[in-house]
C-alpha cells in the first residue's frame, strides 16, 4: 500500500489519529525510508515545542468579533482596517494607558485559567534508576507515566525502567530514546530510535514488539537486549527464550545465546551464536553485507563460514538456506547435512526448492543441537 512516500500521513501518525492497520503500515514504511523518517522527526520536534506552549482560553469578545466577520455562508467578510492605530496610541495622552494595557495583557496571559490538560489515556509506569531521564520536556524525579506517543529520553548519566503493562519490564540505558507506540490487550509496542534497552517479558508470544529504524523485534517469550546506533543499525542479543527480527518479508528467529544484526533498508542479518569463532562471525558479516551488482553472494566468504561451522552453527546455516541461491545454496545444504543429517522425508531437492514443510521438519531436529548442553567445542564438528 505504501510503496511511495507517506508524508501526508506522518502528522496523523504522530498524533495517533490513524487506524491500527494504517499506523502499523506507516511504521513499517518509516523503518525503511530515511526521507519520510526525517520528515516524521521534524513533525515530532514541532509537536514537542507546541506541547510546551501555555493553553489560554480565548475571551468571549474574540468569539463575538469572529462571528461578525463571517456571513451566513461562512465566507470571510473583510474587516475595515483602522489606520494609524499605533501612532494614535503612542500620543502622550495615551502613552500611560497603552503601557497599562500591555501590563494587563501580560498578566492575563500569565494568570488566566488554563485549559485542563488532557488525560494521557493508556500509559505505562516509568521509574527513574539513575540521573535525570525525561519524558518530553519533563524530568522524571522518581516515578512518572509514559503515554502513547510520548518519548522517554536518557542522557549520559541517566537510566530508567518501564513497566510494560503487567507483562514485564524494560530497562533503558544512558543516551537512549524510546517512544510508547501502542498498548492494548493484543499488542504492546515501543519504538527504540537510539540507544539500548533490556527487556524481560513474561507473556504469550507475539504480544510485545519493539520498532527500530532497521526492523521490528517480536517477543516470543524471552529476555533480550537491543541496541540502535546513530546510523539506525541495531544488534539483538537474546538471553532466554526466542525473539523474531522482521522487516517486511525478511525474518530471523533468534534463540537464547544468539545474536543478530540489522541494517536500515536491508533488515535482519543471519543469526549466530555468540560463542562462534571470530573467523566465522567476520565471514558471516561479509556474506550478509557484501553482494555484487547482480545481488549474488560473496561465495568466498560463504565458504569460510561453512569451513568454520560447528554442529551448533547449524542455526546459522539453516537461516542461510533461503538467503543464498543456486550453487551457493547447494554448498550450504551439503555442509548442513554433513553436520546434522536431515530427518526421514526431507530431501536435498526439496530443501533446495525451499519446501517449507521440509525446512520446518529439519529445524525441529536441529534445535536440539542448538541448546547449550549439547553444543560442541569451538571448532569441533
Amino acid at each position: 500500500m505504501f510503496s511511495r512516500h507517506v508524508s501526508s500521513l506522518t502528522s496523523a501518525y504522530c498524533h495517533d489519529e490513524l487506524s491500527p492497520t494504517e499506523s502499523r503500515r506507516v511504521a513499517e514504511h518509516l523503518i525503511s525510508c530515511p526521507r519520510c523518517r526525517a520528515e516524521f522527526e521534524e513533525i515530532k520536534f514541532g509537536a514537542r515545542l507546541a506541547a510546551q506552549l501555555p493553553l489560554i482560553e480565548a475571551p468571549d469578545s474574540l468569539w463575538h468579533k469572529t462571528e461578525i466577520a463571517l456571513n451566513r455562508d461562512g465566507r470571510a467578510v473583510p474587516i475595515r482596517k483602522r489606520g494609524r492605530i499605533i501612532p494614535f496610541l503612542m500620543q502622550p495622552r495615551f502613552a500611560l494607558s497603552s503601557l497599562a494595557l500591555v501590563v494587563l495583557v501580560i498578566a492575563v496571559a500569565t494568570f488566566w485559567p488554563r485549559q485542563a490538560p488532557k488525560s494521557l489515556g493508556p500509559s505505562w509506569d516509568v521509574a527513574r534508576l539513575n540521573g535525570a531521564p525525561r519524558i518530553g520536556a519533563d524530568l522524571v524525579s522518581d516515578k512518572a507515566k509514559l503515554g502513547i506517543g510520548q518519548w522517554l529520553e536518557t542522557d549520559t548519566n541517566s537510566r530508567a525502567q518501564i513497566s510494560v503493562s503487567d507483562i514485564g519490564q524494560v530497562e533503558i540505558d544512558p543516551n537512549s530514546r524510546v517512544r510508547l507506540v501502542e498498548t492494548k490487550p493484543t499488542e504492546h509496542r515501543l519504538e527504540l530510535a537510539q540507544g539500548r534497552l533490556s527487556a524481560r517479558i513474561s507473556a504469550p508470544p507475539k504480544l510485545f514488539f519493539v520498532n527500530t529504524p532497521s526492523g521490528v523485534a517480536e517477543d516470543l517469550g524471552c529476555a533480550y537486549t537491543l541496541e540502535v546506533d546513530k546510523a539506525g543499525n541495531s544488534l539483538l542479543r537474546v538471553t532466554t527464550g526466542w525473539v523474531s527480527l522482521q522487516l517486511k518479508d525478511r525474518e530471523s528467529v533468534v534463540p537464547a545465546g544468539a545474536a543478530c544484526a540489522t541494517r536500515p533498508g536491508t533488515g535482519p542479518g543471519t543469526p549466530y551464536f555468540e560463542d562462534a569463532s571470530e573467523i566465522f562471525r567476520a565471514a558471516l558479516t561479509r556474506v550478509d553485507s557484501d553482494h555484487d551488482s547482480a545481488g549474488q553472494t560473496n561465495t568466498a566468504s560463504l565458504k569460510v563460514v561453512l569451513a568454520n561451522s560447528r554442529v551448533r552453527d547449524t542455526l546459522t546455516l539453516w537461516n542461510l538456506l533461503p538467503r543464498v541461491a543456486g550453487s551457493d545454496r547447494a554448498l550450504v545444504y551439503d555442509r548442513l547435512a554433513a553436520l546434522v543429517p536431515p530427518p526421514s522425508g526431507v530431501t536435498r531437492e526439496g530443501v533446495l526448492k525451499l519446501n517449507q514443510q521440509m525446512l520446518d521438519a529439519w529445524k525441529e531436529q536441529l534445535e536440539y543441537r542448538w541448546s547449550d548442553r549439547l553444543s560442541s567445542g569451538p571448532f569441533k564438528t
